[in-house]
């Protein structure tokens, strides 16, 4: 039986990443009540009541526990992360794994030196219409695919948030923290173990507090395959959802589009794909899909590789981002 702590509960996302692994088979054994928001503590005990309060060190020290889970502050995780692999656990961190090129060499060393095994959970590994998406690909339904457009619009909601939130060093910025899903997407689908940044951009188009990065857009190219990524933190408040993702595939033979949260046609629930090849169109509801991320991690059984390449390319656009300041109108 895997045996799992929950530690660095300062994000919501922490709630996803328990219900995955326990839904996997492992037992969640103890959480740290150690936060920076009190509200994520308190949603964490409502629901898993039954996961008694250990503190940090005790949960880090006890020989029986495989691996911890956690969603820190996100310049804490690769602090977090190392004490745990030093410890003799494996890390299942929350994205960004890293804020900073220092600490990116700080737990590429840690593995290097441990043994242990690091992973970040990112979006696609856990999106069913993403994995059914990369599936048409590579069966050559669409030709050779010429572009990857991915749009991820995120809700703000403000009065949700701690204060690190809106503080550059404590989240990494805006690319460092959500572009990271988009640039682990385009390397899935242009089936890469790296690529080049050909320009990056982030924007303050005046949320408070002054500066907060909060729109980005990023150009990725392969040896055959471009890409083009925008996120943002500007879903209204109107919409039934967080954000209404969007991606976009033009192969030479057909074009497949994903949203993810939503069909604004009306079609009830998430995960849906649309398909147009040589003989026609199709509309997929790929929400009871299964994804093995969770399954692969307790299986030890994901490449290590990845989590580096997608964090430096992450932290490498975010460096040499454009700013872009938006001129205020009467």
């Amino acid at each position: 039986m895997t045996r799992f702590a929950a530690i660095g509960l300062d994000h919501r996302h922490i709630y996803d990443l328990t219900e995955g692994l326990l839904a996997a088979g492992a037992v969640c054994v103890g959480h740290d009540p150690v936060t920076t928001d009190g509200r994520v503590l308190a949603g964490f005990r409502k629901r898993f009541p039954n996961v008694p309060t250990v503190f940090r060190e005790r949960l880090l020290h006890d020989p029986t526990i495989d691996f911890v889970v956690l969603a820190a502050r996100p310049a804490d995780r690769a602090a977090l992360s190392i004490a745990a692999m030093r410890a003799g656990k494996d890390v299942l961190c929350d994205k960004p794994g890293v804020t900073t090129h220092a600490q990116l060499a700080a737990v590429r060393a840690a593995v290097a030196e441990t043994g242990r095994f690091w992973s970040i959970c990112v979006g696609r590994l856990v999106s069913p219409a993403t994995q059914a998406a990369l599936a048409v690909v590579r069966s050559g339904e669409i030709g050779r695919l010429v572009q990857v457009v991915g749009l991820s619009p995120h809700r703000l909601n403000r009065a949700l948030r701690p204060a690190w939130f809106f503080d550059k060093p404590s989240y990494g910025g805006i690319i460092a923290d959500i572009g990271i899903h988009a640039i682990d997407r385009f390397l899935a689908f242009a089936d890469a173990d790296d690529a080049d940044i050909v320009s990056s951009t982030v924007g303050s188009f005046g949320t408070e507090p002054e500066g907060f990065e909060d729109f980005a857009e990023i150009v990725l190219q392969t040896g055959s395959v471009r890409g083009y990524c925008r996120m943002d933190w500007f879903t209204p408040d109107g919409l039934p959802t967080w954000g209404d993702g969007r991606l976009f595939l033009v192969g030479t033979e057909g074009s497949v589009e994903l949203r993810e949260n939503l069909d604004i046609e009306g079609r009830p629930g998430t995960d849906h794909m649309f398909v147009a090849n040589k003989t026609g169109t199709r509309h997929v509801d790929c929400s009871a899909m299964p994804t093995s991320y969770y399954r692969d991690f307790l299986a030890r059984s994901l490449p290590q590789e990845p989590a580096f390449v997608v964090s430096r390319l992450a932290l490498d656009a975010q460096a040499r981002a454009t700013q872009y300041r938006s001129e205020q109108r009467p």
